[in-house]
Parts: structure tokens; C-alpha cells; sequence
């Protein structure tokens, strides 16, 4: 991962905001690396972040497939360590809006990778 590019910088701060509980701030920061995203590389990582504060699981599902669609835009080795993770958030989508097969769909994607989903 780019520690240097602002992008990243910028959801970096957002996490910290976050584990604060700066809840506000975080989703700020978030919304300002979807703001200045240059690339299908920092578009999947802005929008992964943009994806945690939404308050409808349309939009968050949404977000996830935003995320998703520019890590394949993206098509090199700086987001194959992602695809785990996505798959497994675009599950949690699916599932919260009641679609099953989609959710399984997604977490067996993630298992692929070695990401076992895990529910609550």
C-alpha cells in the first residue's frame, strides 16, 4: 500500500477519527478521499471507506460495488490483497438486504481468498 499518497492518508485519519469515535470526522475524511480520488486505485480504497457510514443498506450495498467495480478497473497486483474484504462487504450487503444467494455468493468468494466470513 501507497502510505504517501493522500488518498490513503486522508482514510487513514478517517480510521483514526473513527477508533476516537469521532464518528463526524471520520465520515468527513472519508467523503474527502471520494472527493479527490484521481484513479480507479484510490476510488476502491476511498470508496470502501465511504461504504462504512451509510444509513441505508441500498446505499451501502451501492458503495461496496463501487468499491469492487474500480479494484477491477484497477487490474494489478495493488488490489489483490482487497478482494478478500470487498467480497466479504458486499456479503454483509446482500445479506442485510435479504438476499441470501448473493451473500453466500460473495463470502464463498472470500473463502477462496482465505477470508472466512464469520457471523455476528
Amino acid at each position: 500500500m501507497e502510505l504517501n499518497n493522500p488518498i490513503i492518508q486522508l482514510c487513514m485519519e478517517g480510521a483514526r477519527a473513527e477508533f476516537e469515535h469521532r464518528i463526524d470526522d471520520a465520515r468527513l475524511l472519508y467523503q474527502q478521499a471520494w472527493h479527490d480520488h484521481k484513479d480507479d486505485y484510490e476510488a476502491c480504497i476511498a470508496a470502501h471507506y465511504v461504504a462504512r457510514f451509510q444509513e441505508i443498506p441500498e446505499a451501502t450495498l451501492h458503495w461496496n460495488q463501487t468499491a469492487l467495480n474500480h479494484a477491477d478497473a484497477v487490474n494489478d497486483e495493488r488490489v489483490r490483497n482487497f478482494y478478500p474484504s470487498l467480497y466479504v462487504n458486499l456479503g454483509h450487503s446482500y445479506e442485510a438486504l435479504g438476499d441470501q444467494a448473493n451473500a453466500q455468493r460473495y463470502y464463498q468468494l472470500a473463502a477462496e481468498l482465505g477470508l472466512i466470513h464469520q457471523p455476528d
